[in-house]
């Protein structure tokens, strides 16, 4: 076996690193009580709320993670919108969103349409923090392929939540569209597809989740169709079948933090990693894909979101205190780094509460050496990210995105604290689009496909607005 990769060795007693790159990720696990103090200070004083993305860098995590004030909430894209209103609901007088600027636009869009359109929603940046496959739905080839869309019976646009809101208004206006997120995409396929058998489904932007998908259904055809049903009852092998004449998906929309390196990761973890626990990220590339796949097939691993690759290392970590089972579990953390932090917390939570030292739980970091730049300056040595500051990737494994670290522990403090005097919220609203489509706003346009999914998500069915519209479409 060749140099192992870094992970973190968990413990009830303490976390125990490997490696650098492991040694950057636990540097913020235990973080000062006194700046947590502060925080959760400013944050009383300016009863504000807090939703961050699970990939935070690791300091702000850290800090968020061991802070006890009530409205602080760390998830993925899909529930921070959520968390937002009920913090609203409950007297938080402003919000301030930890993540990439389409996410800042989705909670503000929710909170305006739940009727807290008084209550701030703030980034951390006056600068856009942008988001590379969120671009790629900007760029003049994915109108034109919407425009080809538009032409197919019965079409439907299934848009990443992870883009503009102007951009799920111009692709509104054009094909009837639905917003997803990873933990919910293939349930809105199936859903999409029981519900008009003859649909054209167009999915984007994300390339390597429309790969995915086609991975998945193609590889369900092999399963008996109990395997089918029980991810979606109206569904078998004749209808799978039909789901792939009708998909068709993006072609052109990569995020740079999943896209940067080959196959030689995934190798390695196939090679020398077979028999731990695989998680992958619906957004990786095809190696890392198929390894958890073929894992989840055997109860061994998971693809899906964050939330359902941190929902199966705890329900793992769960069947070994409730059986008994010593020694060591070994799981390969198929996406960003970023999210190690809740993992951290929640599996030494489960240890302490069982009282379980002899039972380890191992996060491994499928990184590859070009992942890592050197960083003698920082007093750590190293940092992830390679050297032109873009992230690192490994065919879909560990990966740090450069546009979540844009939000910083200085940067949450430094809007905090300007709150309390002359701070000129303005530059960091949400971008707002005063561009009217007809006689409505863009901005109102463009939350109808967010509103859809949020329908969806209540109900387990499309609204009945969107299937006319896309039975309506030619």
């Amino acid at each position: 076996m060749s140099t192992p990769f870094p992970s973190l060795i968990l413990r009830v007693d303490g976390v125990e690193p490997q490696g650098d790159f492991a040694r950057t990720q636990a540097e913020f696990l235990e973080p000062d009580p006194a700046v947590v103090r502060d925080l959760r200070k400013l944050l009383e004083d300016r009863q504000a709320g807090v939703v961050a993305h699970f990939y935070m860098d690791a300091e702000l995590q850290g800090v968020l993670a061991a802070c006890d004030w009530p409205w602080i909430f760390t998830s993925d894209s899909l529930a921070m919108a959520d968390a937002a209103v009920k913090m609203a609901s409950e007297g938080a007088q402003v919000i301030a969103v930890l993540g990439v600027d389409f996410m800042s636009e989705n909670v503000r869009a929710v909170m305006d349409h739940a009727g807290f359109a008084h209550v701030p929603v703030l980034r951390l940046s006056e600068k856009a923090i942008g988001c590379s496959l969120a671009e790629s739905a900007e760029a003049p080839a994915y109108g034109a392929w919407l425009t080809r869309a538009a032409e197919s019976d019965n079409p439907l646009h299934v848009i990443y939540i992870n883009t503009g809101l102007d951009v799920k208004a111009r692709a509104q206006v054009r094909v009837p569209t639905i917003t997803c997120t990873s933990s919910n995409v293939v349930r809105t396929v199936l859903q999409a597809f029981a519900q008009v058998p003859d649909l054209h489904l167009f999915y984007g932007p994300d390339t390597y989740m429309g790969e995915n998908l086609v991975t998945l259904f193609t590889g369900l055809l092999d399963q008996p169709e109990d395997t089918i049903r029980a991810l979606h009852p109206d569904h078998d092998h004749a209808t799978l079948r039909s789901v792939l004449e009708r998909f068709s998906y993006f072609r052109q929309g990569v995020c740079v933090v999943h896209h940067l390196f080959g196959d030689e990761v995934a190798a390695r973890v196939a090679r020398d990693y077979a028999d731990c626990f695989h998680t992958a990220h619906l957004e990786v590339p095809g190696e890392m894909f198929a390894l958890a796949s073929a894992a989840q097939r055997q109860d061994r691993g998971v693809v899906g979101s964050t939330s359902d690759i941190l929902g199966f290392i705890l329900r793992r970590v769960r069947e070994a205190v409730a059986e008994g089972t010593g020694g060591r579990l070994r799981f390969v953390l198929g996406t960003e780094a970023g999210m190690v932090t809740p993992i951290v917390k929640q599996i030494r939570g489960l240890l302490a509460e069982a009282g379980r030292d002899d039972l380890e739980v191992e996060i491994i970091f499928p990184v590859a050496s070009e992942a890592v730049a050197q960083a003698p300056e920082s007093g750590l040595g190293v940092v992830p990210g390679v050297a032109s500051g873009e992230g690192c990737s490994v065919a879909g494994g560990c990966a740090t995105c450069p546009y979540m670290k844009m939000n910083s522990l200085e940067a949450l403090f430094d809007l905090l604290e300007g709150l309390g005097g002359d701070l000129d919220p303005r530059p960091l609203w949400p971008k707002t689009y005063s561009e009217r489509i007809g006689e409505r706003s863009l901005a109102e346009v463009g939350t109808e496909p967010i509103l859809a999914m949020r329908h969806f998500k209540r109900t387990g069915e499309l609204p009945e607005s969107l299937v006319e519209q896309v039975t309506a479409a030619r």
